[in-house]
């Protein structure tokens, strides 16, 4: 089992294939994803990962978050979850996770806030069709009819579906598909609609009900520190100027040096002429 990802939701947009066919997809990004801390079994009683994601500033966190990020030294994250993962899935502190992670036609589990609606009416909340709209029906006939149960038990059933708070609670929907990655830019194209607003993180892990695709890299697919190739020519120009201003100081400095050593053989023939001079007057 490995680690799940924190993403963050964008929105949702539309794919098309080579043969035309618009697929409806949730776009999602990865918002600096790191491992924060490592739990074992030895001192947590089971192993797993915890990551975050987000960027947060200091003077906005708890003073007991703050020891915590200070501590393990990683940057302050504005949100924080746990996955549990095998023993040899582990991966180290400060860890950065790329869209890699995920291969395209994989299976994901995919989890959320779902938008909150308020207090809705029983039609709105558990799709009831409502009372007939007829003669003596009134105005009640979008209500949820009675919910009682007579004298035995005499009480209405815990559960009973009626009127009440509608979403805001934790989704999860099973087995969406990847259809596409785009590692330069950290997103993630997941098939159908996935719970909650735009700009809410969700949490994607890899599809319980699903075989894991072989391609997938384990433990995990994370960033390399590595320099793309333009950098690399910068930086090999950079140090082929830097190498031929030595060279012209170095041919300068010779030049003033010779110079130097002219004068002074100059100036030593003039004295022992003036010498010889002299000496035979």
């Amino acid at each position: 089992m490995r680690s799940g990802l924190i993403l963050r939701k964008i929105g949702m947009t539309r794919v098309f294939s080579n043969d035309g066919v618009d697929t409806p997809v949730t776009i999602l990004k990865l918002d600096n994803v790191q491992v924060v801390n490592i739990r074992n079994q030895e001192n947590d009683g089971y192993n797993a990962i915890q990551i975050g994601a987000g960027a947060v500033k200091t003077k906005n966190l708890t003073k007991p978050l703050r020891g915590y990020f200070a501590k393990l030294k990683v940057e302050p994250k504005k949100i924080l979850r746990e996955f549990v993962v095998e023993d040899d899935m582990k991966l180290n502190i400060g860890d950065t996770f790329s869209a890699n992670h995920f291969v395209v036609g994989q299976k994901v589990d995919a989890s959320g806030i779902s938008i909150g609606k308020g207090f809705s009416g029983a039609m709105k909340r558990h799709n009831f069709s409502g009372l007939g709209a007829s003669h003596g029906v009134s105005i009640s006939h979008r209500s949820h009819g009675s919910t009682g149960n007579s004298q035995d038990p005499g009480r209405v059933w815990k559960g009973k579906k009626m009127a009440g708070q509608y979403g805001n609670v934790k989704k999860t929907i099973q087995n969406l598909s990847i259809v596409n990655i785009n590692e330069e830019n950290d997103l993630i194209f997941v098939k159908g609609s996935i719970p909650g607003p735009k700009n809410s993180y969700v949490l994607i892990k890899d599809a319980t009900k699903s075989k894991l695709p072989e391609a997938v890299l384990k433990p995990a697919g994370l960033k390399k520190d590595t320099i793309s190739d333009d950098n690399q020519q910068l930086v090999k120009n950079k140090e082929v100027s830097d190498k031929e201003k030595l060279e012209k100081k170095d041919q300068h400095l010779d030049h003033e040096l010779l110079a130097k050593q002219n004068s002074n053989k100059n100036t030593t023939e003039i004295s022992d002429s003036k010498e010889e001079n002299k000496v035979e007057d």
